[in-house]
């Protein structure tokens, strides 16, 4: 079993430094940010105080948690005066070889054995970074984005001799974050700036040549990308230097002389100026594909090269590119958007533009795949085998693990392959990133309605209910890993297993009815068999948040531990095995908030609460809620969930999820239902009108 992390400190007080202090912080652990003086620490310090205080004016924190944060972060003057024995220390000095190393000397003199020293390097080789210690095995990349507080990448980076340990214990770090880990080869510019890099460098080339303005070539690439920000405006975010300082460090690695610096980069640089973005972004037609496929076909390329050379899956490719660069779509994505052999036309011209020079290879990798004439194919859900239990981890986390039908179909086929397999007893389901399963793809729904194909929201949900028949009859013992957001889909799916493991981070919630229709993956059926009717009702019908405590009160959650305890939890489950009643119909903890719940929804309530009125008798504030919730649910989706729950209280579990699936027509036949899966997708309060 692997030992978790649970002391952190950090070396470097600056921007990057403070940021990651402050997220470990955020989630618990105890802090220490180390720097050369006083005065830095104190700067450190107060970068933290200024984006906490920012965040309590926009309601993301309270003034007691900004205190709590802070308190957890202590000021160390000085690296060799770091606790010898921390767990794990992360340099995030200025990005010089030279320092670095320096600083990994004094931190190998000073720490415990047990100690493993990271560096938030974006670019500098892990390898050689280890070799300034004598502790290579327990020593990795950590590529943090900016802001690290709030950028949910996180590139993982094993030096060659890292340990398995080492490794592990580091991922599990960065998920403790809430962070979307890519564990990648030490290569130049690991995954993301290998290609994000020579994109912004290829900008300044092309107004260098006279192809646009800065203006026009921003306004191209937002359109081309579907981004915000276009190169200039983002090398002006982040700093000009710091482009420049990493194109060439490519080129002068991959000796790639394609990549160096544009002379207009070098000339602002030197004068310590920003670009200048003026707002005359029209261009005609013939600029804006010179310019549109010049920026494409080297992200084409070079994102070819990444997965030639095994540094990562395609799939982390495009992961890295929608979480960390915020991109719409991924590398792989766009070409199969493009078609790929209309992609490999532009990658072979940007190779071609300055012959073998430039000395950029374009990968076969992407040839072979165009000649097929076949779009890219995607993995989003794979399994990890280790002593008998196999990590089923479902990895869309830029769409928070939505449920789509390649999901679906893939998460299926795996279960069954891992059912077969006699040397696994246990099966463990967890989401990459913050959320375990954020419910089904709302967006599929309203495509599929506005098209007149019900036929295929029938298919996509009856195959949703084969594949959790398949987790709820396994003859393995089956756990989900519940760790943070878990809804409408998601939960369903998380109750179709034997098991739910929460930590402090998680959040239950069943929106459908809020949405214009009902849970449909067995959500009135197990719910009701777990905790009983009425609790079942204050969940389902009014979609009220399920905090971790009352996840566990009511038995949703069967397991709630500390983050550091989870790995230990599921080795205890698995040696017990599979539960001898999953099914107690009713909540395991009568606490006063489930006391209210299950009191306000009884049977002698339900004809008032459904046509929302408070019942006779009751005047608390807590009623009042309840009641606008109920209001802003779909009046008939409200009515058929709880014909549903009624169901699951008087029938077997095969019948009610029949059931479920027999309404399922008249559900999506309302206009409130299309009324309320689109104000979803458009970010408004939707209009009911009980049709």
């Amino acid at each position: 079993m692997t030992q978790p992390i649970e002391s952190v400190a950090i070396v470097g007080a600056g921007n990057m430094g403070s940021g990651i202090a402050q997220k470990t912080a955020q989630e618990m652990f105890q802090v220490q940010m180390a720097d050369r003086e006083e005065k830095w620490v104190e700067r450190g310090q107060k970068i933290i105080s200024d984006f906490l205080e920012e965040a309590v004016e926009r309601r993301i924190f309270s003034e007691s948690q900004v205190q709590e944060i802070k308190g957890r972060i202590s000021g160390v003057v000085g690296v060799e005066n770091i606790d010898s024995k921390t767990d794990l220390v992360i340099e995030a000095v200025f990005e010089d070889f030279n320092v670095k190393a320096d600083v990994f000397k004094i931190l190998d003199e000073n720490c415990g054995d047990q100690t493993i020293l990271a560096s938030n390097t974006s670019s500098l080789s892990v390898n050689e970074l280890s070799k300034a210690t004598t502790r290579p095995d327990r020593f990795v990349g950590l590529h943090f984005f900016y802001h690290p507080a709030k950028n949910r990448l996180v590139e993982v980076i094993p030096a060659e001799d890292s340990s398995e340990d080492t490794i592990s214990r580091v991922v599990q770090y960065c998920k403790q974050l809430g962070k979307v880990v890519i564990v990648c080869k030490d290569r130049p510019g690991f995954v993301v700036n290998r290609f994000f890099v020579p994109w912004l460098n290829e900008a300044c080339l092309l107004f260098e040549e006279g192809h646009g303005t800065p203006a026009q070539i921003d306004a191209v690439a937002r359109q081309a990308f579907n981004i915000g920000m276009g190169p200039f405006a983002l090398m002006n975010l982040t700093g000009p230097p710091i482009a420049l300082h990493s194109t060439d460090y490519l080129a002068q690695q991959l000796d790639t002389p394609r990549y160096n610096g544009a002379q207009n980069l070098r000339n602002l640089v030197d004068e310590n100026q920003m670009w200048e973005i003026d707002q005359q972004e029209n261009c005609d037609n013939e600029l804006a594909s010179i310019i549109r496929e010049r920026l494409l076909g080297v992200v084409f390329s070079v994102a070819s090269q990444i997965v030639e050379e095994e540094i990562c899956s395609m799939e982390d490719v495009d992961r890295g590119a929608k979480v960390g660069l915020r991109w719409a779509l991924g590398p792989f994505e766009l070409m199969n958007e493009f078609g790929v052999d209309e992609a490999y036309r532009m990658a072979k011209s940007y190779s071609e533009l300055h012959g073998e020079k430039s000395g950029f290879k374009l990968p076969e990798f992407l040839e072979i795949k165009a000649e097929t004439g076949n779009p890219w194919m995607f993995e989003f859900v794979d399994a990890e085998i280790k002593n008998g239990i196999a990590t089923i981890n479902i990895n869309r986390p830029e769409a928070m693990n939505a449920l789509n039908e390649t999901v679906v179909g893939q998460l299926g086929a795996l279960v069954d392959s891992l059912n077969e397999d006699a040397t696994i007893h246990t099966i463990v389901l967890e989401g990459a990133g913050k959320a375990f399963v954020a419910g089904a793809d709302v967006k599929f729904f309203v495509d599929r309605l506005d098209e007149n194909a019900f036929p295929k929201i029938y298919d996509f949900t009856a195959e949703g209910h084969n594949v959790l028949a398949k987790i709820e009859n396994s003859p393995k013992t089956t756990i989900a890993l519940t760790t943070g957001l878990a809804l409408g889909g998601g939960l369903e799916l998380a109750l179709s297993c034997d098991y739910r493991i929460g930590t402090r981070r998680t959040q239950f919630r069943f929106p459908e009815t809020s949405i214009g229709i009902y849970p449909g993956l067995g959500g009135t059926q197990r719910t009701t068999r777990i905790c009983g009717v009425n609790a079942a009702r204050w969940a389902i019908l009014a979609g009220n948040w399920i905090g971790p405590k009352q996840g566990e009160d009511l038995g949703l959650i069967t397991h709630l531990v500390e983050p550091a305890d989870v790995d230990n939890t599921i080795d205890v489950i698995s040696k017990h095995g599979k539960p001898t009643n999953k099914y107690l119909g009713e909540p395991v903890r009568m606490s006063d908030a489930v006391q209210a719940a299950v009191k306000f929804y009884s049977d002698e309530n339900m004809n008032s609460i459904m046509s929302g009125k408070i019942p006779d008798g009751i005047t608390d504030d807590y009623a009042s809620r309840q009641i606008k919730q109920i209001s802003r649910t779909a009046p008939i989706a409200l009515k058929m969930a709880s014909e549903l729950i009624d169901v699951a209280a008087s029938s077997v579990l095969e019948d009610g999820l029949a059931a479920e699936l027999q309404n399922l027509e008249d559900i999506f036949a309302t206009k409130d239902a299309y009324e309320g899966l689109s104000s979803l997708i458009q970010g408004r309060r939707p209009n009911y009108n009980n049709e």
